[in-house]
């Protein structure tokens, strides 16, 4: 975030740039430091991976409830997370959510309890 300074037509203006934490696109915007912005509320959790179903993740939340509407991660992470899957580890799962929209963004290996 950049401001200029207050120019012939009165208002100071707010230069953002911002990244999509879905696709990793960079968008910028331009508004007047007096009007009000939009801003998406995200919110990050981690469940339990259980299976891996066609293409699909069903997960578990702390509580126990059951979650299958996340998509897997296309690529790298995708590739990491089937493999370290299939080799018998338990992960956990970081799913971000915003404005209707969910995506997996990270994965690690859930503690050993004992």
């Amino acid at each position: 975030m950049s401001t200029s300074k207050t120019g012939k037509h009165g208002h100071a203006k707010v230069h953002l740039v911002a990244i999509d934490i879905f696709t990793g696109r960079k968008y910028e915007d331009i508004s007047p430091s007096t009007h009000n912005m939009d801003v998406p509320n995200v919110t990050r959790r981690e469940y339990q991976l259980i299976n891996i179903d066609d293409g699909y993740l069903n997960l578990m939340s702390n509580d126990g409830t059951s979650k299958d509407d996340v998509k897997m991660p296309e690529g790298e992470l995708g590739d990491q997370i089937t493999n370290d899957f299939e080799d018998g580890k338990d992960l956990m799962v970081t799913i971000v959510a915003a404005m209707n929209e969910e995506h997996c963004l990270a994965y690690k290996e859930a503690p050993q309890g004992k």
